[in-house]
């Protein structure tokens, strides 16, 4: 997952054991996805501790050797397939980042899903210099397991 998210040119890296215990302690609202016995992408989640019904995407990467073949969007799938009582799906996307922006939209549409945008963190939020607005996309109205 490292790996993935260091060469994806987009996450914020965090540590390797950030990512080793974020796979142990949120493995039931996360997945990883093989190709070739390698990590090929990963999702990392979390249940929203003020709304158990709101799954909070945190991170979401594919490496480049897969890309092109809907990985994302299974690893999405896959998780609401996985998680019966989630009907909000929540992630900050930051203005320039098109392909995720594409991503949580069309899963909307594929769900049947209401899909909107709302400021979250400003620039000015990040105590460190360099880092883009994120903004809060909430689609809503999901069906649980489908």
């Amino acid at each position: 997952m490292w790996r993935v998210a260091r060469d994806s040119g987009t996450l914020d890296l965090n540590t390797s054991y950030a990512y080793l215990l974020l796979a142990r302690d949120f493995a039931q609202t996360s997945r990883i996805a093989m190709l070739d016995g390698e990590v090929a992408g990963f999702v990392v989640g979390y249940l929203r501790p003020t709304d158990p019904g709101c799954l909070f995407i945190w991170q979401i990467a594919v490496d480049e050797s897969a890309r092109g073949r809907r990985v994302a969007a299974r690893m999405l799938d896959d998780l609401l397939t996985g998680l019966p009582g989630v009907r909000t799906l929540e992630t900050t996307i930051t203005e320039d980042n098109a392909a995720s922006q594409r991503l949580f939209a069309s899963f909307a549409e594929r769900h049947d899903a209401q899909h909107r945008i709302e400021p979250l963190f400003e620039e000015s939020d990040f105590p460190d210099t360099g880092h883009d607005a994120e903004l809060l996309h909430v689609i809503e109205g999901l069906t649980p397991g489908s």
